[in-house]
């Protein structure tokens, strides 16, 4: 198990619970639906990425844990999901960094917490992402980081769309995937 709390290149993790999921809910939304990040998917879809309840569903789903990220003065700057797929492939989703700290390190540093986490929680010996077509920037960044596409693709959820619509009807999920070094 996971110290409740771990400190990591000066950011704070911890596990959320369910009464995080009102502050989590609108850093997603704005990582991923406002203009002003370069993660953002504002130009494809027009929804609330996710609600709460949809958060605190993936807060209490079993083999699943989304971290609570803070700066060292406590203020929320990044979270995400953690999944146990399998005996040795762990998932990493809903992977927000606060737009107007983007391209400061943070995401790197999850990054590498989230690997070290994966592999001494579940064991994982890889990680799996899924990174919505059309996004080269994002595949490039990942791919930066050691992930490869697998060839592999999976159907966007379109029936699953929070508050909001999509404004393509051609997305879709590139699958991508890390080999986690046994450090």
């Amino acid at each position: 198990m996971a110290d409740s709390t771990a400190s990591y290149s000066g950011l704070r993790f911890r596990i959320a619970t369910p009464d995080d999921a009102p502050q989590l809910q609108p850093l997603v939304k704005s990582a991923y639906r406002d203009r002003g990040g370069w993660t953002t998917e504002a130009d494809m879809l027009t929804d609330d990425r996710i609600d709460i309840d949809g958060v605190i569903g993936k807060i209490v789903t079993p083999d699943t844990v989304v971290l609570f990220i803070t700066d060292d003065i406590g203020t929320l700057v990044a979270c995400c999901e953690l999944a146990k797929r399998s005996t040795d492939l762990a998932y990493l989703g809903m992977f927000a960094v606060d737009p107007h700290r983007q391209g400061s390190g943070i995401g790197n540093h999850v990054l590498a917490y989230v690997e070290a986490y994966c592999r001494r929680t579940w064991g994982a010996k890889r990680l799996e992402i899924s990174v919505t077509w059309p996004r080269p920037e994002l595949s490039r960044w990942y791919s930066r980081r050691g992930f490869r596409e697998t060839g592999e693709t999976r159907p966007f959820p379109y029936s699953d769309l929070a508050e909001g619509e999509a404004l393509r009807d051609d997305l879709y999920f590139v699958i991508m995937e890390k080999e986690l070094s046994t450090e």
